[in-house]
């Protein structure tokens, strides 16, 4: 069974978060350890984000959110020390446009526009606050993502009441998978 590691953005994953049902739920999954989730600090985070993945027995798939896509793609193009096996990159968070993002998020700006070294799969709704459908796009290009438009969703957070959000979980299982034919049913 792989690993997955969650990646929260900005304040975390409160209770009613699908990443907070994924690990309590599934006893492979487990949150980055480390981080204050309040207080983004892109060295810090990244410090915490290369340990975690180096802790894994086996390479994990990345299971991000929001602020926390910015610090997988980082990580990922930057530092890079240690396998993933892929990664699910949920409603990132456009850091370049002061209209979409607060301003603590400056930090992981520029947002790095290089392919991915693994596979991954972006999932974006068309009603997102914190990013346009067309960046996002634009951002699952550039990174050689597959890219899943779930609608008129929000955030993709709490606020978009996804519970165990299990058809999230079936995408991450097809992320590692050649040619897996995966959707998210709009409703």
């Amino acid at each position: 069974m792989d690993i997955v590691l969650t990646i929260p953005g900005l304040g975390g994953s409160d209770a009613a978060h699908w990443q907070s049902f994924w690990e309590a739920d599934r006893p492979n999954c487990r949150c980055v350890l480390g981080i204050d989730w309040n207080l983004p600090d892109k060295g810090a985070w990244l410090s915490a984000l290369d340990n975690a993945i180096k802790a894994c027995d086996t390479p994990p798939i990345l299971a991000a959110h929001s602020l926390g896509c910015l610090l997988a793609v980082h990580w990922a193009l930057r530092m890079n020390s240690a396998p993933v096996k892929g990664a699910l990159l949920v409603a990132p968070a456009d850091v370049d446009s002061r209209d979409h993002t607060p301003a603590e998020t400056a930090c992981f700006a520029p947002i790095p526009l290089g392919v991915l070294p693994f596979p991954a799969t972006l999932v974006a709704s068309s009603n997102d606050p914190y990013c346009g459908l067309g960046r996002a796009q634009l951002f699952a290009t550039a990174w050689g993502a597959d890219f899943v438009n779930t609608g008129e969703r929000g955030h993709l957070n709490s606020d978009s009441h996804l519970g165990a959000w299990d058809d999230g979980w079936d995408v991450l299982g097809g992320v590692t998978t050649p040619n897996a034919a995966c959707s998210l049913e709009v409703s």
